[in-house]
């Protein structure tokens, strides 16, 4: 299939807003590819190439400057192969032979392939083909039901190994597929709530548990061999040794867990966010802190699959095999037990709580109502001082927004970037009111006077090297611009500042 068919059915889902009518255009996509073509075209569907990180950067890709094709040639076979060479390009020369491959697919892409390229390589797919969606499209397309292809998706880890199991085979293909030991499965996720109450609503009697600010983990034991996966299936076995003996001393030694792995200090409370990420970054070497485990499902034990009976059979299964290494929290259907437990956690320094259904299954990838995560709202006033044109769906309009504290001395430091929680109607509203604040350009940034305030949510704050403050925001989101206010009425840094981990 030629690039250029993927690339429309992209841009056509990007201009959808109904989900059944993304899930049709996919469909009808898959329906079209040959069965070699199908995981290649379910990855880039989601912005993720089978390859994974292929060692181009953002500044690589946009060097590239070769004129557009002036008519589609290059067919996603081609492109995944091209992929696959600039992934196996290592050593010595490795970037100069990379960015020569990659100026070969761009030499043959028009501009529409382009733009999509840049978007994947950059991590900037944003067309709305999420998984969820592409999962229900290759239910549509093999005739089979939804339930079955998630299933299977989370048994396998891979959507598009999936994807061309239920074309090929359909239902009973995908049946075949079952836990295996030490191969990862998708984990679970959670929806959010703004109160344990509502929590509760949602789920009737459930665990409340603490919410780690750690890396989630998958730990799977085969008798002494242990590896433990990310959230997004990386193998990180070797740089976690502490994790990895602490799950051989548990007595069974068959084993499937979901957790956390975080850096305590010697109070036991969590160091800074960054201490724990660094420890599991990209280097291979073991971790310089020592890394604690703590557990709050269990999927296999002792040769049995767990992921079909409820949570709460679950949970008396981890409290056998995990110990004291089960992460804290009881069961409640009452919302003021519910706070104290939220408030015990936040006491010992961790984010917030899980709220889960005792009587839910464990269902990968998706978030549904079973598990709910409430975590105190962090808000700031910040000041707008610099904005980037955005790329695909948001070309056109400025989106990026910079972020600047007040300094009391004068001026705004910067203190992080953000383009979640704008719709259209803000991006066009700040694409006009941005354009009259510009003071310069430097590319697709836009520098600005700062005069506009803007309501920031976070999650939390950590030290940065990045920012000349010293700070950085921790998933920042707009809620609101705020007219009434003015710049001198901004969060000063030292604000910001006072909200580091202690």
């Amino acid at each position: 299939m030629l690039l250029a068919e993927l690339v429309a059915t992209a841009r056509a889902v990007a201009e959808t807003s109904g989900r059944n009518a993304k899930v049709a255009l996919i469909a009808e996509l898959l329906a079209k590819l040959e069965p070699g073509e199908v995981e290649i075209a379910v990855a880039m569907l989601v912005g993720e190439p089978r390859q994974g990180r292929i060692g181009v950067g953002w500044a690589t890709v946009y060097r590239q400057d070769a004129a557009p094709a002036a008519s589609p040639s290059l067919t996603i076979a081609e492109l995944d192969d091209a992929l696959g060479r600039i992934a196996a390009t290592t050593g010595p020369g490795s970037v100069e032979a990379r960015s020569t491959i990659l100026t070969g697919i761009f030499s043959k892409a028009t501009a529409n392939e382009a733009d999509l390229l840049r978007r994947m390589f950059t991590g900037e797919m944003r067309q709305g083909a999420l998984d969820g969606v592409v999962t229900e499209a290759i239910a549509r397309a093999a005739n089979v039901p939804s339930a079955v292809v998630r299933r299977a998706a989370m048994l396998s880890g891979d959507l598009g190994r999936t994807a061309a199991v239920a074309l090929t085979d359909g239902e009973p293909g995908l049946a075949a597929f079952g836990l295996q030991l030490l191969r990862p499965v998708q984990p679970m996720l959670a929806s959010t709530a703004k109160d344990v109450t509502e929590a509760l609503e949602q789920t009737g009697r459930a665990s409340v548990e603490w919410k780690l600010d750690g890396i989630r983990i998958q730990v799977h034991r085969s008798g002494d061999e242990v590896r433990v996966f990310t959230r997004n299936l990386n193998d990180i076995t070797e740089r976690v040794p502490d994790v990895v003996a602490a799950v051989r001393a548990f007595p069974e030694d068959r084993l499937v867990l979901d957790g956390e792995a975080i850096a305590l200090d010697e109070t036991d409370r969590p160091r800074l966010f960054q201490e724990t990420m660094s420890n599991v970054g990209r280097s291979a070497e073991p971790a310089d802190v020592a890394m604690t485990a703590m557990f709050f499902d269990v999927l296999h034990a002792g040769g049995e699959d767990l992921i079909d009976r409820p949570l709460a059979e679950r949970l008396e299964v981890l409290a056998r095999v995990a110990g004291d290494r089960r992460i804290p929290g009881r069961a409640t259907a009452v919302p003021a037990e519910a706070q104290r437990v939220l408030e015990e956690a936040l006491a010992a320094g961790h984010e917030g709580v899980m709220v889960k259904a005792l009587d839910s299954t464990y269902q990968a990838g998706r978030r549904g109502k079973a598990w709910r995560k409430v975590k105190p709202v962090l808000t700031l006033d910040l000041v707008v001082i610099g904005v980037e044109w955005g790329h695909g769906r948001r070309r056109g309009f400025l989106s990026n927004i910079h972020l600047g504290a007040r300094d009391p001395a004068g001026g705004f430091v910067m203190v992080g970037k953000t383009f979640k929680g704008m719709t259209d109607e803000m991006l066009r509203w700040q694409t006009e009111r941005f354009s009259q604040l510009e003071r310069a350009r430097h590319g697709i940034t836009v520098d600005l006077r700062p005069e506009q305030v803007v309501e920031i949510g976070l999650d939390g704050v950590q030290s940065s090297t990045r920012y000349a403050g010293g700070v950085a925001l921790r998933f920042a989101r707009v809620l609101r611009y705020r007219d009434d206010k003015t710049p001198q009425e901004a969060d000063t840094i030292d604000a910001v500042r006072a909200l580091l981990p202690r």
